[in-house]
C-alpha cells in the first residue's frame, strides 16, 4: 500500500457563495471547518488551464481569479512555513505541518543528507504504524512505504534501525514534533521551488524561506540572501531581479522564467515571503511596484499578518485542543450561487483512495514522476542526488528523461541548426519566400532614374537620424516637464509619491540631479555678475 493515499472517511460540507464572495471566505471556510485557529501559516493553491500554479488572493472574488471550467479545484497547503515549529501552540496545527513535509519529501522537494533522511522516514513510519510490532511488522515492511523519490535498500534497512531502537514510548504527535524540528534544520525546508535559468543559461531553482532568498544549483546551495538583504524584487517579463546588498557592495540577480506568468507568479511569492518574514507588524507593509520609474507596473500588496504577529496570538489562545483525526480526508464541495452545478472543491494533501483525486491529480500533473526502484545497498545517499524536484510549478508538464526544464529554454542557435536538419521545412520556406517575392515585384525602372548604392545608404542613414531626432525629442518633451514635477514640485500625489520613494529616484536625484543643479545655479551667478560689472 503507498502511504500517501491513507485510506479513511471522508466528509463533504456544503455552503452557497456569492459569484463576488471573495478568497477570505473560501480559506476562512475551510479553516472554520478544520477547526484551525492558527491559519496564518496557510493558502489554498490552484492551477490555471496553462498549468500554471497561483495562491488564491484573499483579497479578490473566487471566481474572477479561476480561469478553468467548472468545477473549481483548488488545494489546501502549507504557504508559509513557521521559522520554529516548536512556537506552534496547537497540535492540529503541527499535524498539518507534517502532512505538508510529507508530501515535500516524497515529492523530491526536502533533500535531506542521509543520515536526515533515516530519521525523517522513521519518525513518518513511527506515526503512521507506531511501535514496532515484529509479529505484525515484516522483514520488509518499510518497503511499503514511499518515503523519497529515490529509495535505496540501505536507507529502507537505517529506518528501520531508527524506528526499532530510538522511536520506543512515542506518540504520533511526538514523532511528528521530531519530524518537524529535524526538517526546518535542512536547507531546503520550506522551499517551493520555481525553476528558472540564470543569466548564464544554467538551470536553477529558486525559493524563498524564513531566513530569506534561495538558489540552488544541483544539490548545492548556491546563494542565500537574508530578507534584511534584500532591498527590492523586480520583473520585467520573463525577467526576474533581485536587489540587495552582500557584504556592503550592491548586488543584482538576475534571472529568467519560461513565461511572463511564471516571472509574476515568483516576483508575488517573493513579495509575500519577504513581508510576512521581515515586517514587524502588518501595518509596516508597503505596496511595492514591480516596474521601473516612469510606468506603474503591476502593484501589490501582502494583506494579511505577518511571522511575529502569528506567533503572539499563538500565545493568546486558550481553548481546549481540538481532537486531531489522523485518518482522516477531507474534501469541501462549496457550491456558488448562481450558475448551476457550479462547486468549489478544496481538497486536502492526501485525498483518500477511491475518492476524487482531481484535486491533488491537477496541481501534480507534470510532477507524479516516482522514484526508480533501487535495491543496490551501495552508498547512494539523498544529498548526491541532484536538486530536481518533481513537484515544481512548471507551466506545462516536463518530462525529465526528455530533456527536462532545459526543453523550455531552447536557444535561438539550437533552433537554427534544427530548421537547417529539415530539408521539407526548408523547401516550404524557399516556397513561400518566392511567392512573396513574386507578390511584391517591383515594376521595371528606367537606368538612368535608378538611384546609385552610395545614395541610397545616404538617404536610409538619414530617414533613420530624422526618425532618432523626433523620438528623442518626443520623449524629452514628455520626459522633462515629468522629471521637473517630480524633482521641484511639492505636490503630493500617490502616484509621485510613489516614485520619489523608489531607491533608484533617490539615488538619482542625490547623486545627479542635485550637484547638476549647484552647478547651473553657480554658472548664471557668475555669467549675470559679468553682465553687471560690464
Amino acid at each position: 500500500r503507498d502511504w500517501s493515499w491513507s485510506a479513511g472517511a471522508r466528509r463533504s460540507v456544503s455552503r452557497a457563495v456569492d459569484l463576488d464572495t471573495k478568497g477570505q471566505f473560501l480559506l476562512d471556510h475551510v479553516c472554520n471547518h478544520y477547526n484551525l485557529l492558527e491559519r496564518d501559516y496557510f493558502g489554498i493553491r490552484y492551477v490555471d488551464p496553462d498549468k500554471q500554479r497561483h495562491w488564491l488572493d484573499p483579497s479578490k472574488p473566487v471566481v474572477r481569479q479561476m480561469k478553468c471550467q467548472q468545477p473549481y479545484t483548488m488545494c489546501f497547503r502549507v504557504k508559509f512555513y513557521p521559522q520554529e515549529p516548536i512556537k506552534i501552540k496547537e497540535e492540529l496545527t503541527r499535524y498539518l505541518l507534517y502532512l505538508q513535509l510529507k508530501r515535500d519529501a516524497y515529492h523530491g522537494r526536502l533533500l535531506c543528507p542521509f543520515a536526515d533522511a533515516a530519521y525523517v522516514g522513521a519518525c513518518i513510519v513511527q506515526a503512521e504504524l507506531g511501535e514496532y510490532d515484529p509479529d505484525e511488522h515484516p522483514a520488509d515492511y518499510i518497503a511499503e512505504f514511499k518515503l523519497f523519490p529515490k529509495q535505496t535498500l540501505r536507507l529502507e534497512r537505517r529506518i528501520m534501525e531508527i524506528h526499532k531502537n530510538e522511536m520506543r514510548g512515542q506518540t504520533p504527535a511526538m514523532a511528528e514534533l521530531n519530524l518537524l524540528q529535524r526538517a526546518h534544520t535542512l536547507d531546503t525546508y520550506g522551499v517551493d521551488p520555481h525553476p528558472c535559468k540564470d543569466f548564464t543559461g544554467v538551470t536553477a531553482f529558486l525559493g524563498f524561506t524564513a531566513r530569506g532568498f534561495v538558489v540552488f544549483q544541483g544539490n548545492k546551495r548556491i546563494h542565500l540572501l537574508k530578507w534584511e538583504d534584500v532591498s527590492k524584487l523586480k520583473f520585467e517579463g520573463k525577467a526576474f531581479y533581485v536587489i540587495g546588498l552582500q557584504r556592503e557592495k550592491k548586488l543584482v540577480l538576475t534571472f529568467h522564467t519560461s513565461t511572463p506568468a511564471a516571472c509574476k507568479h515568483l516576483w508575488k511569492c517573493g513579495v509575500e515571503h519577504q513581508a510576512f518574514y521581515k515586517c514587524v507588524k502588518s501595518s509596516q507593509i508597503k505596496t511595492v511596484c514591480s516596474s521601473n520609474i516612469f510606468f506603474k507596473g503591476t502593484r501589490f500588496r501582502y494583506s494579511g499578518r505577518v511571522a511575529k504577529e502569528v506567533i503572539e496570538a499563538s500565545l493568546k489562545i486558550q481553548r481546549e485542543p481540538p481532537e486531531v483525526c489522523r485518518s482522516e480526508t477531507l474534501t469541501i464541495q462549496v457550491p456558488l450561487s448562481g450558475p448551476p452545478n457550479t462547486l468549489v472543491r478544496v481538497g486536502e494533501e492526501f485525498p483518500a483512495e477511491g475518492a476524487d483525486e482531481r484535486c491533488s491529480h491537477d496541481e501534480d500533473e507534470g510532477e507524479g514522476k516516482e522514484g526508480e526502484d533501487d535495491q543496490m545497498s551501495g552508498s547512494l545517499t539523498i544529498s548526491d542526488m541532484v536538486y530536481t524536484p518533481c513537484c515544481s510549478p512548471l507551466p506545462t508538464p516536463v518530462q525529465y528523461e526528455e530533456g527536462g526544464v532545459a526543453m523550455l529554454f531552447q536557444s535561438p542557435a539550437h533552433m537554427l541548426r534544427e530548421l537547417h536538419d529539415d530539408p521539407e521545412l526548408q523547401a516550404e520556406l524557399r516556397a513561400e519566400y518566392e511567392r512573396r517575392a513574386a507578390a511584391v515585384e517591383p515594376a521595371p525602372v528606367a537606368a538612368a532614374q535608378r538611384p546609385r548604392p552610395g545614395q541610397e545608404q545616404v538617404a536610409a542613414w538619414l530617414r533613420g537620424a530624422a526618425r532618432l531626432v523626433a523620438v528623442a525629442t518626443g520623449v524629452l518633451l514628455v520626459a522633462l516637464p515629468l522629471l521637473l514635477v517630480l524633482l521641484e514640485s511639492d505636490i503630493d500625489v500617490s502616484f509621485l509619491h510613489d516614485i520619489r520613494q523608489t531607491p533608484e529616484f533617490e539615488q538619482f536625484h542625490h547623486e545627479y540631479y542635485c550637484p547638476l543643479r549647484r552647478w547651473l545655479i553657480c554658472t548664471v551667478d557668475s555669467l549675470l555678475e559679468d553682465l553687471t560689472g560690464n
